[in-house]
């Protein structure tokens, strides 16, 4: 369809089509015209697999969904800084839509890793905007080679899962444009997902589904999208309003009340047909593109290794004093319950995979032929108290062996959707375990699965650490190549690891609430924040360990006819294995007269050696990656000046550098911006608030808790505990979402997960997710008997 055959089809539709186009059908659907030729539109989760709801289907592995390929999720993924490998993931799950019949996947997901502590981290890719924005850029040309939809998500400021529906992030715009929307930008300008989906949070003060700024003027006028902007489900706070600043889609269905919302803001002049025209036309388009398309099978068992492919690539070796790789020796011990069965392989939450087949080690131990595997449970992941009996067995076995392998990591009932991890801990009864093994047999490798950063004060009572993040299904058979040494590993961090928690930049203020969470470490996240700050850390950003070993020489610098900075290095594997390195490239401004990190990820490159092997890499630096943001000037601004550009292995592993001149503009920041400001130098983590509204555009809000006579309908329901009404209509909400909710296939996960996101629903949630039984007017009435004061 031409676009004036769209103009001229849309001119024909009548108000109440329009607006019916512009929400869901269902759950998973857009609504169809079928008397004018207009398809549904099928929309399914991502963004590690395909997972499609079915009823038909058995519930196993989390839910009442297709089988699929279960990929490596986006932290783990992350960490193979492979933007090929990402590509072809994201391809692979796309020929799995096409065969189910899904038009557009809800992936990948680019927000910021702020906090260890964010319950969704394992969903998303890094802490660097740059390696987010190029990993989820490459997952989103894959998706759509393929001719399925891409959803980028989640837009913006998407940090903590605590209140998540009504928090509003108060972000200075020095920090939302260089670390939070950055990524995005990276993702739309080079992926060009057909779709954007907007989060439930507000971003100071306004929600991302009506926020005008980011909707239309940044992200259709400033970087140029053109496709679709979507909402999360259930994001929507005020729909006429939404469709104004740029929103689309609404989903799900919400009973039609929205619909004449809609209508009825036309009618009324409150909203232009001109706006609601163009947000029909992106739906149209988006349904062309999209639905409707044959169905083709997709080939399993090379889905399935590429799966082990991408586990294998992202794992990293966090330590290793030679032990690793390991003999086939008979006389080795398993200990762990993580070892077994299928692991811990992906996370929980709308993202949850029905594995093909997914496996643990010892079942790929098993398959590879050992008769007689020495395996101990160790310890229970239903809950954390150590078990007496569990652990007898375990030590048993560890004293006889000549090697222990164990098995540990975070649980489902520590990292999901819905909530946020409170520490940075790992279970009791892990711990404990490890310390009696440590005792009982000097030679114990660790093999860690989790989606975020670990406390790991335990780390100089074993030889190896191999860190498996969230490996997707082939978890098992990667596990068993990188141990062996039939591959050699090759991952690194795309997080820094702290030593506590209490490091952490955000530590002081994560996750806040009851209305708003302040940024106080404005763009001080992740490694800008430890390396300024002179902290300590676990493990760097871009860190981790090889069986080979790379040596860096001779840095070059040339300047391009764009002003793109072409850095050149020799990288040579002196070891006696072939391997990958992970090639960084850092830029910093010493002098400049704003604040700054010491220096930032400017370009990365994955090379591929065999021992002996020596090879120039070239890395190119487009110049808009040296800039800063102005708050002043509202623009990205190229500081004229001397730059250090470092070559090397991490972000504390810079063998070489070489200072570069770079013409660009003088800049005369404010105080508050400048070098010497609030934001120049600091050893801790104490942001004060008189810093950050120096720089912070909104005075302070409030931020109390709301009593009886201040509910509103964007009031979450666990902050409506003082009306015994309320209090009801959560626990009728909790009964019901424990029955429909399939976040994991452990049934205490799925209560944890109900009580939580319960609590944080907001009040005008209760009349949407159940339209069937109140309508608007009733659910006002409702909201007025819970403002009345208790009667005492």
């Amino acid at each position: 369809m031409t676009e004036r055959q769209l103009d001229a089809f849309v001119k024909r539709l009548t108000l109440k089509e329009k607006a019916s186009l512009m929400s869901g059908r269902d759950f998973w659907q857009t609504k169809p015209l079928p008397d004018k030729g207009v398809w549904p539109l099928r929309l399914s989760d991502g963004p590690h697999g395909l997972r499609k709801e079915d009823l038909k289907n058995a519930k196993e592995n989390g839910g009442h969904s297709v089988k699929a390929t279960c990929f490596p999720t986006a932290a783990a993924l992350a960490c193979s800084w492979d933007e090929e490998l990402a590509e072809q993931v994201g391809a692979a799950i796309a020929e799995e839509c096409r065969s189910h019949g899904v038009g557009v996947l809800l992936g990948p997901g680019v927000n910021i890793k702020r906090s260890p502590l964010g319950g969704r981290n394992f969903e998303y890719f890094s802490e660097d905007p740059l390696a987010a924005g190029k990993m989820g850029a490459a997952m989103i040309r894959g998706i759509q080679k393929r001719g399925v939809g891409a959803s980028l998500k989640h837009f913006a400021v998407n940090n903590q899962e605590t209140l998540r529906m009504t928090i509003s992030a108060e972000v200075d715009e020095r920090a939302l444009r260089e670390i939070y929307l950055k990524p995005f930008e990276i993702a739309v300008k080079e992926g060009k997902p057909a779709t954007v989906m907007c989060s439930y949070n507000r971003i100071n003060g306004v929600y991302a589904s009506q926020n005008k700024m980011l909707l239309t003027d940044i992200l259709r006028r400033e970087w140029g999208f053109e496709g679709l902007v979507m909402s999360d489900w259930g994001a929507v706070d005020d729909r006429a309003a939404g469709v104004a600043a740029g929103l689309d889609l609404e989903m799900p269905y919400s009973g039609g009340a929205t619909d004449e919302d809609v209508v009825r803001a036309v009618q009324e002049g409150r909203l232009s047909e001109q706006a609601l025209d163009a947000a029909v036309k992106n739906v149209l388009r988006l349904v062309a593109a999209y639905a409707h398309k044959p169905r083709t099978p997709y080939h399993q068992a090379a889905h399935r290794s590429l799966a082990e492919k991408a586990c294998e690539k992202s794992a990293v070796l966090l330590k290793n004093d030679g032990i690793l790789p390991l003999e086939k020796q008979s006389n080795l011990a398993v200990i762990g319950a993580l070892a077994a069965g299928t692991g811990r392989y992906q996370g929980g939450g709308s993202s949850v995979v029905n594995a093909h087949a997914p496996m643990g080690f010892t079942g790929a131990m098993a398959q590879r032929g050992w008769a007689y595997i020495n395996y101990a449970p160790g310890y229970r992941t239903e809950h954390t108290r150590p078990d007496a009996e569990l652990e007898e067995q375990a030590v048993r076995y560890a004293r006889t062996a000549q090697t222990v392998v164990y098995f540990m990591g975070l649980t489902d009932l520590y990292e999901s959707e819905g909530f946020d991890r409170t520490h940075m801990r790992l279970p009791e009864n892990q711990t404990h375990l490890l310390e009696k093994l440590a005792e009982a047999n000097p030679n114990l490798v660790v093999v860690l699965a989790g989606g975020s950063p670990m406390e790991v004060p335990w780390l100089d009572q074993v030889r190896a650490v191999l860190y498996t993040v969230l490996g997707g299904e082939g978890l098992g058979e990667a596990t068993y190549r990188l141990l062996f040494g039939e591959a050699c590993p090759s991952g690194k961090l795309s997080e820094t690891w702290p030593l506590r928690l209490e490091d952490n930049p955000s530590a002081r203020y994560f996750p806040m609430g009851p209305r708003v969470v302040t940024y106080n470490e404005s763009i001080y996240v992740g490694y800008r924040y430890y390396d300024k700050a002179g902290q300590a850390v676990r493990f760097p950003f871009g860190y981790g360990l090889s069986y080979t070993r790379f040596v860096y020489r001779d840095l070059h610098v040339d300047t391009g006819k764009n002003g793109e900075l072409l850095v050149k290095v020799r990288l040579a594997n002196v070891g006696d294995r072939a391997g990958d390195e992970i090639v960084q490239i850092y830029a910093g401004c010493p002098h400049s007269s704003v604040h700054r990190p010491v220096r930032v990820l400017v370009g990365f490159a994955r090379v591929s050696l065999k021992p002996g092997e020596e090879r120039q890499v070239e890395i190119s630096v487009p110049r808009d990656r040296l800039a800063f943001y102005d708050p002043v000037q509202h623009r990205f601004v190229v500081e004229a000046g001397q730059y250090e550009i470092c070559a090397g292995a991490s972000s504390r592993d810079l063998p070489l550098r070489k200072a570069v001149l770079v013409s660009g503009e003088a800049v005369m920041p404010l105080y508050a911006q400048s070098a010497d400001g609030p934001y120049g130098a600091f050893s801790d983590n104490r942001f004060s608030d008189a810093a950050f509204y120096g720089v912070h555009s909104r005075p302070p809000q409030n931020n109390a808790l709301p009593h009886p006579g201040e509910y509103d309908r964007n009031t979450p329901l666990r902050q409506m505990n003082e009306s015994k009404l309320a209090r009801m209509l959560a626990s009728a909400a909790r009964v019901m979402t424990r029955k429909t909710l399939h976040f994991s296939p452990h049934a205490q996960v799925n209560q944890k997960v109900a009580h939580a996101m319960v609590g944080d629903l907001p009040f005008r949630n209760i009349q949407r997710n159940a339209w069937f039984l109140l309508n608007v007017k009733q659910a006002g009435r409702v909201l007025d008997l819970c403002n009345r004061p208790n009667k005492k």
